[in-house]
C-alpha cells in the first residue's frame, strides 16, 4: 500500500555544533530548501562532531529525511497539541505550599 510507504528524501545540508560559554546547541541548514515536518525523522550522515569547549564547529554532510505519513503526521499534531497544553497548566501563587 502506497499510503503507509514512508518516502526517502536526500539532502545536502550544514551542521553547526557550538560549544561556547555563550551557547551550547547543534543546527542543521538543508542546502537545499528541504523542509522538515512534524513526524519527519532526520538522519545525518558521518561520524559524530565533538566540538571542544569554546568552539563552534561547521562540517557539510548529507541527511536522509524519513517522511512521515499522512497518519503519523496527524498523530504529532494532535500529540503535540496535547503536550503543549500541559506545560501550560501552571500557575503562580504568593502562597507557600506545605
Amino acid at each position: 500500500m502506497r499510503f503507509f510507504r514512508k518516502k526517502r528524501d536526500r539532502a545536502p545540508c550544514t551542521i553547526e555544533v557550538s560549544n561556547t560559554f555563550e551557547s551550547l546547541h547543534a543546527h542543521v541548514r538543508f542546502n537545499n530548501g528541504a523542509l522538515v515536518n512534524p513526524g519527519d525523522e532526520v538522519i545525518v550522515h558521518g561520524e559524530a562532531i565533538k566540538a571542544p569547549y569554546g568552539e563552534v564547529i561547521t562540517e557539510d554532510r548529507e541527511a536522509t529525511i524519513i517522511r512521515a505519513t499522512h497518519l503519523e503526521r496527524l498523530w504529532t499534531r494532535m500529540i503535540g497539541k496535547l503536550e503543549f497544553m500541559e506545560i501550560c497548566e501552571f500557575s503562580f501563587s504568593e502562597e507557600v505550599s506545605l
